[in-house]
């Protein structure tokens, strides 16, 4: 049995978009579509009077339930469960995750510090998740994800935007670069990688003292780079790819490319160690400030 691309739903307007995302997403690979809604359990010591079990139950039931039938109606060709779990939304969408091809959340709107406000929960799922978990806005539409048409209007009918991957050519892990090279031929569209790198202190103490090594270390970070992606164009013959290695932060670099992107795709590093789990400085910047889906990779 193939495996669903599943959506997690609250009823928010970020979830319903992130289902809305999800059935596109399914549509294009040819998967059936799973939507979540996790009922957590209520302390009656903060329980609003008004909101008794009797209505919190109707909720519960009814989110799920017309989510499914409005997505059934938009999207006839795709296949639509919905279930009703009840405990801590956290752990029960990273076991949904477990059993999805990916899965998809919906993110905050704009919050007053200039950035998205990615949610508890989410943040905990992308955390824990061993399946790619992609992070969709409230109000994405499906004319967002593609270029303008010849009048200049956002059209679903015209080509997609570019997919956008984040690699660290230090550790350029399969599974992540095999599910952005996935994404973009799905959509019949480019894939720009970017890698944004650092001098080291050895490098930074000769330009100091007047010996320029930008040049140097930038035609290794670029050949660094197109080795990586070697295999995979050969793999994936259809997909035109774009590369770029650039002095500077990663997670700037992808945040203005998603400015032209209908979806960034980036990498969580497994962490088994005592530190616990941790989502990175990188994927941790996209998810705050990107305007379009971010697709976070966990990998070894």
């Amino acid at each position: 049995m193939p495996r669903p691309v599943t959506a997690g739903l609250d009823g928010s307007a970020e979830s319903l978009a992130a289902a809305e995302w999800a059935a596109r997403e399914a549509a294009l690979r040819g998967l059936p579509l799973r939507l979540v809604h996790v009922a957590e359990p209520v302390d009656p010591l903060i329980q609003a009077p008004l909101l008794g079990p009797e209505t919190r139950q109707h909720w519960a039931e009814r989110i799920p339930r017309e989510a499914a039938e409005g997505v059934g109606l938009r999207h006839p060709g795709v296949p639509v469960t919905a279930d009703r779990l009840a405990g801590r939304a956290a752990e029960l969408l990273v076991e949904a995750a477990a059993d999805a091809e990916l899965l998809a959340l919906g993110s905050r709107a704009l919050g007053a510090l200039g950035g998205f406000l990615v949610g508890s929960v989410s943040l905990a799922v992308v955390a824990h998740a061993v399946r790619p978990v992609i992070l969709v806005r409230a109000g994405e539409q499906a004319a967002d994800e593609h270029r303008p048409d010849p009048t200049g209007i956002p059209s679903a009918a015209a080509p997609f935007r570019p997919v956008v991957l984040g690699l660290d050519t230090r550790s350029p892990d399969a599974s992540l670069i095999g599910f952005a090279f996935e994404e973009a031929a799905q959509r019949a569209a480019p894939l720009h990688v970017l890698h944004g790198w650092t001098l080291p202190f050895t490098a930074a103490d000769a330009v100091t003292a007047g010996v320029d090594v930008r040049g140097e270390f930038a035609d290794r970070q670029t050949a660094a780079l197109s080795e990586a992606l070697g295999e995979w164009r050969q793999k994936y013959p259809g997909v035109e790819v774009a590369e770029r290695a650039a002095l500077g932060s990663a997670a700037r670099l992808l945040v203005e490319a998603s400015r032209e992107a209908s979806l960034v795709v980036v990498g969580r590093r497994i962490r088994r160690g005592p530190l616990g789990v941790h989502i990175g400085s990188v994927a941790h910047g996209v998810l705050h400030h990107a305007t379009v889906p971010v697709a976070v990779v966990a990998h070894d």
